[in-house]
């Protein structure tokens, strides 16, 4: 008997622990007015993301930008797993302060080179989904 798939929407609660899980998720932007994705090591900061990059790199030109974000584990043998996909708008951090707050050795971006600038994408939206076996 194939098992029975099915979906459930996500408490913001469940969808930012989904996210801790994780460290990697996807930067959905727009490129010369085409849609763009980057994967990037991210960490959390309440409920905003926070991604560190070089300041000469695609990232610089996100700063005020509507951006989305998605982090998904999938298990293709169950045809189980969860997306969870965050809305809001990109700045950048100056603040001294904040940065120094930020700077964990701990996460470290796995890209190559300086990663000296960190992008804050403000959540406006957080949502999530799983397909789980019905019980």
């Amino acid at each position: 008997m194939t098992p029975t798939i099915e979906i459930q929407n996500l408490a913001e609660a469940e969808c930012l622990g989904l996210m801790r899980s994780q460290p990697v998720g996807r930067l959905v932007f727009t490129e010369n007015a085409l849609p763009a994705i980057r994967p990037v090591n991210y960490v959390l900061d309440g409920r905003d993301i926070i991604v560190k990059a070089s300041p000469e790199t695609w990232i610089s030109r996100l700063a005020g930008s509507v951006v989305a974000f998605e982090v998904d584990q999938i298990d293709p043998r169950s045809h189980t797993g969860w997306s969870v996909v965050v809305l809001g708008k990109a700045e950048f951090v100056t603040d001294i302060d904040q940065l120094v707050r930020l700077s964990d050795p701990n996460h470290r971006p796995w890209a190559p080179g300086r990663h000296d600038r960190c992008m804050r994408l403000r959540a406006a939206e957080i949502t999530g989904r799983r397909l789980a076996l019905a019980a």
